[in-house]
């Protein structure tokens, strides 16, 4: 049976005993620990950080399972989402290092999972990118695989607007590179944080994918997407992205939770799945965000095994 939970980049205004007494009042049993590295993000929905892996010794790893197993609550990974292969060199290591962190981290703690993006140099090919991949993610792998982490890649293409254009900022966003992916990296701790609503605009298949791929789905996302079709019809699938789509919670857009959620209980998954919070609606306070975790966890309930 998959436990229910939280991303929680959002609550980027509470401390970590904050989050966790929120995410545990509402009743979500586990979350999705946003890890990024202290100081300001470069976009929305980054920059938060409820644990500082840089800095984290035996004792504060201590402290933080004890505060979360009081309240009920799992840590199912730690999230950090850079670009680990942006063309700015300095930028790239600096992402990389942040990722080990993270890797040292969620061993330390026994949460053994880092929920991440590959990346992608958005002015180069798919296949200049699988090159960069090949160089790039082995010695991660490897210190994840010596210290028993799994690597859950989110699906995400990162690709919006202007900034992202021509090929968006994650290279992972389809079945076909998928498989491109996994052979040049053979590795068996890599693996899929799976986010339908990324399929949705793609006019990808997002039940089938989890079916094809049920050995990799190593840690789920639920966030949804409103696809305007009247846009998509006056500006093309040329167009940048959020010209024709819309992040909404989970049950306002057009993924279909109740065929997606069993989907995933035919193929007997029985990890962590995550709300991911994206919708500007529900940010014009600490109290409307409140109201749509609460929206979200009574919505998502009705599915849930």
């Amino acid at each position: 049976m998959m436990t229910f939970g939280l991303l929680s980049a959002i609550l980027e205004e509470w401390d970590y005993k904050e989050m966790i007494d929120t995410v545990s009042g509402i009743g979500y049993k586990c979350v999705e620990v946003a890890c990024w590295p202290k100081g300001k993000g470069e976009r929305r929905y980054a920059g938060t950080s409820h644990i500082d892996t840089e800095n984290l010794g035996k004792a504060e790893a201590e402290d933080i399972l004890q505060y979360a197993a009081a309240h009920d609550v799992r840590i199912s990974s730690l999230a950090y989402y850079p670009n680990t292969l942006d063309p700015d060199l300095e930028k790239r290591a600096a992402a990389i290092k942040h990722i080990h962190s993270l890797i040292d981290a969620s061993s330390l703690l026994g949460v053994n999972m880092v929920t991440t993006f590959i990346g992608r140099d958005q002015t180069k090919t798919v296949e200049a990118n699988l090159s960069i991949v090949k160089e790039v993610w082995p010695e991660i792998l490897d210190h994840a695989k010596e210290k028993g982490v799994r690597i859950a890649i989110e699906n995400c293409p990162m690709l919006f607007g202007p900034d992202q254009w021509p090929g968006g900022q994650n290279l992972f966003y389809s079945p076909v590179i998928w498989e491109r992916v996994f052979d040049v990296l053979p590795y068996d701790n890599l693996g899929i944080n799976f986010d339908p609503s990324h399929f949705v605009w793609q006019q990808l298949d997002y039940i089938k994918a989890i079916y094809d791929f049920r050995d990799r789905m190593f840690h789920i996302h639920f966030k949804d997407i409103k696809l305007k079709k009247d846009k998509l019809g006056d500006a093309g699938v040329l167009a940048y992205p959020l010209d024709y789509m819309t992040p909404k919670l989970p049950g306002l857009g057009d993924v279909d939770w109740g065929a997606f959620i069993s989907a995933l209980t035919d193929i007997g998954y029985s990890g962590y799945a995550v709300a991911e919070i994206e919708d500007k609606a529900y940010e014009g306070s600490r109290e409307d965000v409140i109201s749509s975790l609460r929206q979200v966890y009574g919505y998502l309930r009705n599915f849930m095994p």
